[in-house]
């Protein structure tokens, strides 16, 4: 590492900000010799079409077919032969495994899964007045009161402790990890009525361990906020008892780095030191959340020394979010490395990544306008061509993911982008989890739909247009009326299945325990 020398005031900024002032340098210098920032970026060579194998689609009627003694002998160590021998029917040397089928072996399959956070930094971003203005200034002028409410309730704080979404009456609804604790409590509730108690829960992690990546800014925000949620009226009437793990996830902290310059100041590239306009003044911001494979090392090892095989990862701000017990049941059929969840992609999916095999012909994600053009991606949708795109949620093979994370932590590549928001103009390093994708063999795709599976708000305006906010305004944009329409009909069926809700006087309420059996669909289990 070069020598580096500092002002007083520099170094008091790394260490009142809590920076990792030595993985800051190292990727400073490392850029700075050419061996970071310059991984070729995904190119796009093709669109690929759902097969039914590796790339599945879940929206439908859905039977999964996979060869039958494959499949068999992956579920050896986890169920007995008489209960393996009752799932699917056997034709032609194939399994064939219906929707209900598959729906009921996910269930079976949770005592052996672990729910991952990727909680990242505070929703600095989240509630960025310039970058949600130039969301929709149209839409900001309309919701601007709920906005600026919102914001009030979650600047400061880890995103995942802000609302997840705004009431009808206007109020602050539940926070993003409620929500998502409430949804494995129903699934442990569910999972103990139709097979009793598991074997699991027996274990020091207990049925569905919740582990996260916390930062330095975050973390003891996210330890009291979890120490406060026995007492939650969204979970103390779930036998929250039963599973003391959720309460207390295992949690690893992604440790802060400095914002760098702008690749308009040139180079060699160096440390930001503007923030808020203010000299000598450093920006700390997480790594991406790529990061989380090197972060989490030691967490994933420990899951998988304690019996479980499958790991789900994704975004605090994805309400969509939820164990897919469907996408469980294949991951585990298929015998898949990982698999990750990509929607029908719509016509405001305009940042982000798309599905594509790239320049090794490989199954990859290709962010639009960098790797593939709108003009190449119109191209396809006017052939026919479904387009998905990534929802950022992925489910693991523990045994694989446990014995290779170390690989992937240290391959995957470092990009660097520049920003411009409220705190200035600067360049961010991240690692980006979905990378991954690249890197796996033969990865499962499962073609999920938006408005059940990525109700996503990286932004707080998307949050509101997702809450319904502002749609009964005149002056509402054409453009994005049908679009947020959908999305909000999306969050209500989402709270009344899912996460066990009812509208009642204007706000969601939870459902009593007692009364879920009615709020919550059985499983949809086909009869021969």
């Amino acid at each position: 590492m070069s020598n580096h020398r500092f002002s007083p005031a520099i170094e008091a900024e790394f260490n009142r900000h809590k920076i990792d002032r030595t993985l800051t340098l190292s990727i400073l210098d490392r850029f700075n010799r050419g061996e970071l920032g310059n991984s070729e970026p995904v190119r796009f060579k093709s669109i690929p079409r759902i097969d039914g194998k590796q790339i599945v689609d879940l929206t439908g009627a859905l039977e999964y077919s996979v060869p039958a003694a494959e499949a068999r002998q992956r579920l050896a160590d986890l169920f007995d032969p008489e209960e393996i021998g009752t799932i699917g029917r056997i034709k032609d040397g194939l399994l064939h495994v219906s929707g209900g089928e598959l729906q009921r072996l996910g269930l079976r399959l949770l005592p052996y899964t672990a729910y991952g956070i990727l909680n990242g930094g505070s929703a600095s971003s989240y509630v960025d007045d310039k970058k949600n203005r130039a969301f929709s200034e149209q839409l900001y002028e309309i919701a601007k009161d709920s906005f600026e409410a919102a914001a009030a309730e979650a600047r400061g704080k880890p995103k995942g402790v802000s609302p997840a979404f705004i009431h009808p009456d206007g109020t602050p609804g539940p926070s993003f990890l409620e929500l998502k604790l409430r949804s494995l409590l129903q699934l442990s509730l569910q999972y103990r009525q139709l097979f009793g108690r598991p074997v699991a829960d027996d274990t020091s992690l207990g049925m569905l361990p919740v582990f996260q990546m916390t930062s330095e800014y975050t973390d003891v925000q996210l330890a009291e906020a979890f120490s406060t949620y026995s007492r939650s009226p969204l979970l103390r009437d779930l036998d929250i008892e039963r599973h003391p793990a959720i309460l207390s996830p295992l949690s690893a902290r992604q440790p802060l780095i400095a914002a760098y310059t702008h690749s308009s100041a040139g180079t060699p590239k160096g440390l930001f030191t503007r923030a808020w306009g203010r000299p000598d003044s450093l920006l700390p911001l997480p790594g991406g959340h790529g990061q989380n494979f090197a972060v989490l090392t030691d967490i994933y090892q420990k899951l998988r020394r304690a019996g479980k095989r499958f790991a789900y990862l994704g975004n605090v701000d994805n309400l969509g979010n939820t164990i897919n017990l469907a996408a469980l049941a294949i991951m585990a059929l298929s015998g898949s490395r990982g698999g990750f969840e990509f929607s029908y992609k719509t016509a405001v999916d305009i940042k982000g990544g798309v599905l594509v095999r790239d320049q090794q012909d490989r199954l990859n994600a290709a962010d639009i306008g960098p790797a593939i053009s709108k003009e190449e991606l119109l191209r396809a949708e006017k052939s026919g061509v479904p387009i998905l795109f990534n929802c950022a949620t992925g489910i693991f093979d523990l045994e694989y993911l446990s014995k290779n994370v170390d690989f992937i932590a240290g391959n995957l590549p470092t990009r660097f982008s520049d920003q411009n928001k409220d705190a200035g103009r600067y360049s961010q390093a991240e690692q980006i989890t979905w990378e991954v994708i690249g890197m796996l063999k033969e990865p499962l795709i499962l073609a999920v739909d938006k408005y059940k599976r990525f109700l996503a708000s990286k932004l707080l305006m998307e949050n509101l247009m997702t809450s319904g906010i502002g749609l009964d305004n005149e002056q509402f944009p054409s453009d994005m009326k049908a679009l947020s329409g959908r999305l909000y009909l999306g969050l209500q069926n989402m709270l009344k299945s899912s996460y066990g809700m009812r509208l009642t006087g204007g706000r969601w309420e939870p459902v009593p325990a007692t009364d879920l059996a009615g709020a919550v669909p059985p499983l949809d289990v086909e009869k021969d």
